[in-house]
């Protein structure tokens, strides 16, 4: 058993969603969450700066006690999953767009991927994708701007309508029917996106299967938490905190917000 919390970090607000499944799940264990806003989006990122980001928020996570990381961001795993699990004794939770249930579940046989540069251009999302996709027509599409008019609270913006159209008209013409959010920021696009898709288009992400995956490696390692109240979530940012607020119930009194610079 151990008490100590669970480490979270993004390039800003996107891995709230995965976080939002953990503490879900999970609902007594504590966490620290990392919002690398300053740095976002990291997806236009090269990948060396991508690794150095990824290894300066795991050094600050293990710094402030953490058993477990999970790296919240589908452009840092892509990128740098491979480098830290070398690096660091820590067990780390990646996360990858959710291709394969896509591929399971299209009827026409076509599917979206709505993602950041550098996701759709990583080593590990072209070998995950040649594993899943054959037989089916797959539309990859970059999805920039998304990340910083969410980072900027711009999601219900005329700029952010705009965007969505563009990039989800095309998949709609071409009979997809399975909607791949590849980047952890995009799950808080969801109402939006479903305005313009109805039901035609199933959107998948890959925040409840993290969750169970975190749960899983708690378990293999016995390092569950034994508290028997909610858990203590401790999360930082290096930018402002308008956006967070935005996205959290900050009036909980186990969440605690703070500005840091990092």
């Amino acid at each position: 058993m151990s008490n100590h919390p669970i480490g979270i970090f993004d390039s800003g607000v996107g891995g709230l969603s995965i976080w939002k499944e953990i503490i879900q799940l999970l609902p007594n264990e504590n966490t620290v969450y990392l919002a690398d806003s300053a740095n976002a989006p990291y997806g236009e990122r090269t990948k060396n700066q991508i690794i150095d980001l990824c290894v300066k928020n795991t050094e600050i996570l293990l710094k402030k006690g953490c058993k477990l990381i999970v790296v919240a961001c589908n452009t840092a795993t892509t990128n740098a999953i491979q480098f830290l699990r070398a690096k660091y004794d820590v067990p780390f939770i990646g996360i990858e767009p959710a291709i394969k249930p896509a591929a399971l579940k299209t009827k026409t046989n076509k599917i979206g991927i709505l993602a950041t540069k550098g996701t759709l251009n990583s080593e590990l999302f072209a070998a995950t994708s040649e594993k899943h996709v054959s037989g089916i027509e797959v539309i990859e599409t970059i999805g920039k701007g998304l990340v910083p008019l969410i980072e900027d609270n711009k999601i219900n913006s005329t700029e952010m309508d705009s965007l969505l159209k563009k990039y989800i008209k095309p998949m709609l013409e071409n009979d997809v029917d399975c909607l791949v959010l590849g980047c952890t920021h995009y799950p808080f696009l969801v109402p939006q996106i479903k305005k313009m898709t109805g039901d035609t288009i199933e959107i998948i992400d890959s925040g409840l299967a993290v969750a169970k995956q975190t749960k899983a490696i708690l378990v293999k390692h016995q390092i569950t938490s034994n508290n028997t109240q909610k858990g203590e979530h401790i999360i930082y940012s290096n930018t402002a905190l308008t956006t967070i607020k935005h996205l959290v119930d900050a009036t909980e009194k186990n969440i605690q917000l703070v500005l840091e610079k990092y």
